[in-house]
């Protein structure tokens, strides 16, 4: 029997015993009141994110890019994202969630729009099971909506590796769950991915990768939570690899006022850019190209309940990125200050204001890789 046809059957047969003791729990606990519950539900979610943007750079436009000649544009508004989704509730235990970018019909469409398609069902707390096209969990931003984060996008490294297939909007299979090991509540995620983005028509070859999320409840007083991130699999029939942990905590000061802080590692196979070189180019094996990155984003909020206005904000995050820092090595250093104002609850409506500011080890002139500083004024409305 092949490699390839080995593992899943190895990774299904570790799920079944899970499975069983999870199918009789929740047959176990059937209540009357559930008939009475009328289904399909319901549930529609809108986010708009619309912008002013300034660029400072020398001859760096709006999207970071250098221009070493012609007009370069400095001043722009822009729509980030007008998503649209609807969650629907087959039963108690089914739903089915779709998610599309409708900013995505700005440019070229490939690739692009859909970006949430998957049905889950729960079994019971400790097993579920999600197929289709979704964010795998592979760190602290696979969990939190774009909506919520408290910076103006997700991080550098963040989005490296959703090239590489380890996050952003994977197709694939998950499990997901939560138990107790004695007073510490875990939360894991096991999952299984074509590896190469979204809105594909089929993988690219027959591997797959297989990565697995682990968070540990240290103190649920200051919501203090340890993550920890593994994955391996076969791109191309190379061996790739991604490895990480986290941190998160959130300290109430005052009555009003409270600090949260997020630290996240990542580092892993960068396939990504070792098969976009042309092969002549390219510097040993596949297991040259690591890319590592780390960020600290701390948060300070005060809730302020004045009329409309309902808290205010001031984050910082600083982070340090490296696509390859084995060959041809050019870190990347990113700070985004930025304040913001909470109008409504959960984000309702939220004003930010701030900087995204750039600085790399070697300038590349004609290309994103260029030191920049941006400013950005941003109008957040969802639903």
């Amino acid at each position: 029997m092949s490699k390839i046809l080995l593992i899943p059957i190895i990774f299904f047969f570790l799920l079944t015993p899970v499975f069983l003791y999870a199918q009789g729990d929740v047959n176990a606990g059937e209540k009357k009141e559930e008939s009475e519950i009328k289904y399909p539900q319901y549930q529609l979610k809108g986010l708009l994110q619309a912008r002013y943007l300034e660029s400072f750079g020398d001859n760096v436009d709006v999207l970071g890019v250098h221009h070493s000649t012609g007009d370069v544009t400095q001043q722009s508004f822009d729509i980030k994202r007008m998503r649209v989704g609807l969650n629907t509730k087959l039963s108690e235990a089914t739903e089915v969630v779709i998610l599309v970018n409708l900013a995505d019909f700005k440019s070229d469409t490939k690739g692009k729009v859909l970006e949430n398609a998957y049905g889950k069902y729960t079994f019971s707390k400790y097993i579920a099971l999600t197929g289709g096209q979704f964010r795998p969990a592979f760190g602290i931003e696979e969990l939190v909506p774009v909506d919520i984060i408290k910076s103006f996008d997700f991080s550098n490294q963040y989005y490296e590796f959703g090239k590489n297939g380890w996050t952003s909007f994977q197709i694939g299979a998950s499990a997901t769950g939560a138990f107790d090991i004695g007073k510490i509540p875990v939360n894991y995620a096991v999952s299984v991915l074509n590896g190469n983005g979204k809105n594909v028509e089929m993988d690219k070859d027959n591997g797959k990768q297989y990565s697995t999320r682990w968070v540990f409840e240290l103190s649920k007083e200051h919501k203090i939570n340890l993550g920890l991130n593994g994955g391996f699999g076969k791109v191309f029939k190379e061996d790739v690899f991604a490895v990480g942990a986290d941190i998160t905590s959130d300290f109430k000061l005052t009555d009003r006022m409270s600090f949260d802080l997020q630290i996240e590692y990542k580092q892993g196979t960068n396939h990504n850019l070792y098969f976009s070189l042309p092969a002549e180019s390219r510097v040993g094996d596949v297991s040259n190209y690591q890319m590592r990155g780390v960020y600290f984003l701390p948060n300070l909020r005060y809730v302020v309940n004045y009329k409309k206005l309902t808290a205010f904000e001031l984050s910082c995050r600083y982070e340090t990125f490296d696509p390859s820092y084995k060959v041809n090595s050019n870190v990347r250093q990113t700070y985004t200050p930025m304040i913001s104002l909470e109008f409504g609850k959960a984000y309702t409506g939220r004003i930010e204001m701030g900087f995204e500011i750039d600085r790399f080890d070697r300038n590349v002139p004609d290309t994103s890789t260029y030191n920049d500083e941006l400013f950005l004024i941003q109008l957040q409305l969802r639903l």
